[in-house]
């Protein structure tokens, strides 16, 4: 069916389509039921994640629903977690459009949306009026364009107070390549003096952080930034995300990949698994990882899994499999899983990357 559905909406401008399918989410979240039965889980694959338990690891991520408008819809299509954002404290409409573009000889997208949202506080006021919606909700924060880097701690502040109280875990995004300037804020001395900012509040509201990190960091970056992270005084309710998009173009066959913007997709696996790798060596097990980038099956989640990842989340294999993506993940997840004898998807966690 959602292939049929998928020809139908590939006839529109990707960011028309986008709204198309949010908004019909939105205002009828039951819709997803339509396409995705409820499905129990296999057991072998719940797990907890600095206090949040979820029945299978597969979460959505950043950039499809930056308001939080069909959070209780996605959850209908299976995910474990939904986050949302990036959300800036003051509205902005992004980048000039056309501004999403599909590779579809590469099944990937590049975007430079550059964090169109309607402002941190309008996303906590919707997620507040949510009856129950579904599961784990993570809110993911970043700096207005317009503010110069050396106040940007004060923008991931002002964000971070006002989605607080209803996200269950939030996101630092330090590397979205589509806002001016933004990366340059991906040194460990940043993000140290960042966090030290933000941890008091994270404390008192007893809630967990991520830092979500780019893939084209070079391998010594990641590592001074990971050491730093272990240091921090949020060790034990801190995170990472491997990986945001990237700006590499190797590889691609599609003619728009002379599009500027954040590459997602099936390119990216190969690249965020190392990285994922990487930080699951440096930080010896001590930072929880979320893996994401070029996750379409149950294959590709399981490498992350044995990389290092203990949790996951996809965003372009959404796009081109539709809701039943997440079901499909996770039943041949638990299958590779019980196939090589592990009793839990935690003892599979970074078997690779330790060995």
């Amino acid at each position: 069916m959602y292939r049929t559905l998928r020809s139908v909406l590939f006839q529109f401008d990707p960011e028309r389509a986008h709204h198309i399918v949010l908004d019909n989410l939105g205002r009828w979240p039951q819709l997803a039921k339509l396409a995705v039965r409820p499905w129990k889980t296999d057991e072998i694959l719940q797990t907890t994640v600095l206090g949040m338990t979820v029945p299978h690891p597969v979460g959505l991520a950043a950039g499809l629903d930056k308001d939080a408008i069909a959070v209780p819809g996605l959850f209908h299509c299976g995910f474990s977690i939904v986050e949302v954002g990036t959300v800036t404290p003051v509205p902005q409409p992004g980048n000039e459009q056309p501004r999403l573009f599909r590779l579809k000889a590469d099944e990937a997208l590049v975007n430079r949306m550059g964090f169109n949202n309607l402002g941190s506080r309008a996303c906590a006021q919707r997620i507040a009026r949510m009856d129950s919606p579904g599961g784990y909700i993570g809110v993911n924060i970043g700096k207005n364009k317009i503010t110069p880097n050396e106040q940007a701690i004060d923008d991931y502040e002002k964000a971070l107070c006002d989605v607080l109280d209803v996200a269950d875990y939030v996101t630092v995004n330090l590397s979205s390549p589509n806002t001016p300037g933004l990366r340059d804020l991906q040194s460990a001395r940043t993000i140290v003096a960042l966090l030290d900012r933000l941890a008091p509040h994270l404390e008192r509201a007893h809630k967990p952080v991520f830092v979500k990190l780019s893939p084209d960091l070079s391998d010594a970056a990641l590592t001074h930034i990971t050491e730093a992270l272990i240091e921090s005084r949020l060790v034990g309710n801190l995170g990472i995300i491997a990986t945001n998009t990237t700006l590499s173009r190797s590889g691609l066959k599609s003619v728009e990949k002379r599009e500027s913007g954040g590459l997602s997709g099936r390119p990216l696996r190969a690249r965020s698994t190392e990285v994922i790798r990487l930080v699951r060596r440096v930080a010896l097990g001590r930072l929880p990882i979320i893996g994401c980038g070029g996750i379409f099956n149950g294959d590709d989640a399981y490498e992350k899994i044995r990389a290092g990842a203990d949790l996951l989340q996809i965003y372009t294999a959404f796009i081109y499999e539709g809701p039943l993506v997440v079901r499909n993940i996770a039943t041949r997840l638990a299958e590779r899983l019980q196939q090589d004898g592990f009793s839990s998807l935690a003892e599979a966690v970074g078997i690779d990357a330790d060995a």
